[in-house]
């Protein structure tokens, strides 16, 4: 396959950017998406260019690192999937691709396609934890859960923090992965006597890191890699509200 990229160029958060249009030629359809900008940052680097910079670790769909938007789309045009599972093979030999990196104030642009994400990570210190003393593992075995509710915050867990949903939603909200954290504890006797405290703490964070409301598109579900489901926002909602009325968590 032979395609022409139209990659999103910029030195730095202070410094002009635009696009700059690559060739990436003999690909082949088996491969990611990030083993195809390896391929075209090979050809640059043996030029005596500078590659294009680029957020990967894993490659496997854990980390939610690799924070792409592909022709208009987080991650690309598959359903369910990280940029590391997006392969060729979605697209046709001589296609146009452009590629640009997370558009939100809240992941302020470091270099080329990589953003900073760091906004989560206080959203998580803020009160995404348990700090009470739940023993060791084999305690934490013992403590009954019923079934539906281990398998919702299981659910909820299953967010890797990429930050597509940002990206898709046009108010740059951080409401699913604020309510997928909020909700995988919330869910649990551990983290049951810190539920009001968590969500005042965390929503507070996530308002104070300059992300929008949610206005209820649901685009931030649609392009999420691990398809977490909108009903964790609601009920992050519940569980703050809950909070606000009872005064606690102050």
């Amino acid at each position: 396959m032979n395609l022409t990229l139209h990659v999103w160029r910029q030195q730095g958060p202070h410094e002009p950017g635009g696009m700059v249009q690559y060739q990436a030629r003999d690909i082949f359809p088996d491969m990611s998406f990030l083993e195809m900008l390896d391929v075209v940052n090979q050809g640059l680097t043996e030029k005596g260019e500078e590659p294009i910079a680029f957020d990967s670790d894993c490659r496997e769909g854990i980390c939610g690192s690799c924070d792409l938007m592909i022709n208009g789309l987080a991650h690309g045009p598959e359903d369910g999937v990280a940029t590391c599972q997006t392969y060729m093979r979605n697209f046709k030999d001589g296609d146009a691709i452009y590629v640009e990196p997370w558009r939100s104030r809240a992941f302020p642009l470091v270099k080329d396609l990589v953003v900073d994400r760091s906004a989560f990570d206080r959203i998580i210190q803020a009160g995404g934890f348990v700090s009470t003393n739940t023993g060791g593992a084999q305690d934490g075995n013992c403590l009954p859960v019923a079934k539906p509710d281990a398998e919702k915050a299981m659910d909820a867990a299953e967010c890797i923090g990429c930050g597509a949903c940002v990206a898709a939603c046009k108010n740059g909200s951080a409401v699913l992965f604020t309510g997928a954290k909020v909700s995988h504890l919330a869910l649990l006797p551990q983290g049951d006597p810190e539920r009001s405290r968590r969500v005042r703490r965390m929503v507070e964070q996530m308002d104070a890191e300059g992300f929008g409301n949610c206005t209820n598109y649901y685009e931030c579900e649609a392009a999420c890699p691990k398809e977490i489901s909108v009903e964790f926002i609601a009920k992050m909602n519940r569980e703050y509200l809950a909070a606000v009325v009872s005064g606690k968590g102050e």
